[in-house]
C-alpha cells in the first residue's frame, strides 16, 4: 500500500486547511486509515482515524474543528481542519492500518501563523 498526502500549507490562526490523502495498491488488508502529526521536537500523534465500518476516533485537541471522512471507494481518506491555531502547526502524515501492519505517506507540513 502506497500513500499519498496532500493539502497543506500555511495559514493564518483561525482558518481552515483539508488535507487528503490517496492510497494506491492492495486495500484488501486494510481496515482504518487516518492522520497523525508530528510537531518538531515532539513525538508522533494520532489526530484522526476512520475504519472500514464507518467508526471514528479523534484526539482530544481535535475538540470538534477536525472532521475525518473517507470515499466510497475507501482509498481516500480527507482531513478538514477549522479553527486552526499555532499548536496544530506540525507534519501531517497519513495512515493506513491492518492485520498488524502500518502504512505512512510522506507527510504534508500544516504550519499556522499567528
Amino acid at each position: 500500500v502506497q500513500l499519498q498526502a496532500s493539502g497543506g500549507g500555511v495559514v493564518q490562526a483561525g482558518g481552515s486547511l483539508r488535507l487528503s490523502c490517496e492510497a494506491s495498491g492492495s486495500m484488501f488488508s486494510i481496515n482504518s486509515m487516518g492522520w497523525y502529526r508530528q510537531a518538531p521536537g515532539k513525538q508522533r500523534e494520532l489526530v484522526a482515524v476512520k475504519t472500514n465500518d464507518g467508526s471514528t476516533k479523534y484526539a482530544d485537541f481535535v475538540k470538534g474543528r477536525f472532521t475525518i471522512s473517507r470515499d466510497n471507494s475507501k482509498k481516500n481518506v480527507y482531513l478538514q481542519m477549522n479553527s486552526l491555531n499555532s499548536e496544530d502547526t506540525a507534519v501531517y502524515y497519513c495512515n493506513a492500518e491492518g492485520f498488524g501492519r502500518q502504512y505512512w505517506g510522506q507527510g504534508t507540513q500544516v504550519t499556522v501563523s499567528s
